[in-house]
């Protein structure tokens, strides 16, 4: 079957980007775990490059510029992007909702309209305004993005704030054991991403922050990976109604999890 361009539907999750330190390394790390390939992205986002995997796009990789003050090194993360039909008034609304905008939104050729923000806990998040890809989402067993997860605080007040500015049905995930603190952010019936509530469980270093899940077809064998390649593994395998899955960290402490999902991901 083939795996056509499809235009953004608002809310859903188009896209997610990581920014390093070291992008040859990084790329070494990500390449030898998910079997990605790279080409180059658009030059105006300065040293950048798009995963690919058996010819699809899966995820960005850039470098980042410089330190912050003080000789600080910035955190690393995965952050997902989010599709609208006007940046600009999705970054005001984000605005008018107790959330900030950190860049743009900004003109990308041949990308969209791209903005960086943050929720009212603090994660980071992207929105894109734009067309079709050029390719469809792979949508593969191996190294394709499975999920977005926010790790929150709590998820009530932030689970609001992405309920206004995206339009999203948010309420508990019924597969989730009685009492949890989870909700699923739906369009329609269809799930997007998930808020999970880990209060102390979150790592003092970064905060509330968003979770890529990506999939693997033998969790044991990529986590051995994860180690062998200099990335850490941060929990043990867990079982969930959605498929086994572990936290996991590469060389500069980006964290992500690793999924052997019960069903194909979709986009």
């Amino acid at each position: 079957m083939t795996n056509t361009p499809s235009p953004p539907v608002p809310g859903t999750h188009r896209w997610v980007s990581l920014m390093v330190h070291d992008l040859v390394a990084s790329r070494r790390f990500y390449g030898g775990l998910f079997g990605w390939e790279f080409d180059e992205g658009p030059s105006p986002l300065g040293a950048y490059v798009r995963a690919l995997r058996e010819g699809h796009p899966v995820a960005g990789l850039g470098e980042m510029a410089g330190e912050m003050a003080g000789g600080l090194r910035r955190v690393t993360a995965w952050l997902p992007y989010i599709a609208t039909n006007d940046a600009d008034a999705t970054a005001a609304l984000i605005r008018e909702c107790g959330g900030t905008v950190a860049v743009g939104p900004l003109d990308v050729d041949q990308v969209g309209r791209l903005g960086i923000a943050a929720d009212i806990g603090g994660a980071a998040f992207g929105i894109w305004e734009g067309g079709p890809r050029r390719s469809g989402r792979y949508h593969g067993v191996e190294g394709a993005v499975s999920w977005n997860e926010l790790f929150a605080v709590e998820t009530s007040g932030v689970g609001k704030f992405y309920e206004r500015v995206f339009g999203y049905d948010v309420g508990p995930e019924p597969a989730q054991p009685p009492g949890s603190d989870f909700l699923t952010l739906r369009l329609g019936s269809r799930p997007v991403a998930g808020i999970r509530g880990a209060a102390g469980a979150l790592p003092r270093d970064r905060g509330p922050h968003w979770l890529t899940y990506f999939s693997v077809v033998d969790l044991d064998d990529t986590l051995e990976r994860v180690v062998a390649l200099g990335g850490r593994r941060l929990t043990e395998p867990e079982s969930s109604p959605f498929g086994v899955w572990a936290r996991a960290s590469d060389p500069e402490g980006a964290p992500f999890a690793v999924i052997v999902p019960t069903k194909p991901s979709g986009d």
